[in-house]
């Protein structure tokens, strides 16, 4: 099982915590959400929890809990700017559907969160 990061977002997380000063990764998961039924969690990893799954790529790291990380297994994180908008974009090759606002998803096989 494995999430990798483009340069772009290993980037700004290495910037992101610099900033903050403080913290070790960062952390993505899903939750139940939206049209779709899921959408992505970002937050910052101050420690690794029991259970947690750090992957890294270009001097950077994601962290995932174990149960969050069946939905994700297999992404693709990016940092993308569009316009005035930036954001990190998960290639997840998990996904089935996306709803119309593009905030939520669904999965190829039922699970759950």
């Amino acid at each position: 099982m494995a999430i990798t990061l483009t340069e772009n977002a290993a980037q700004q997380i290495r910037k992101q915590l610099a900033k903050r000063g403080k913290g070790l990764a960062l952390r993505v998961g899903v939750k139940k959400v939206g049209c779709s039924g899921f959408a992505y969690t970002f937050d910052y990893a101050d420690d690794v929890r029991a259970g947690d799954q750090v992957f890294e790529s270009y001097n950077a790291n994601v962290v995932v809990d174990a149960g969050n990380l069946p939905f994700l297994d297999g992404s693709r994180v990016d940092f993308v700017r569009e316009g005035l908008n930036e954001s990190f974009k998960f290639e997840n090759p998990n996904v089935d559907n996306t709803c119309g606002c593009g905030e939520s998803f669904s999965l190829k096989e039922p699970a759950s969160v």
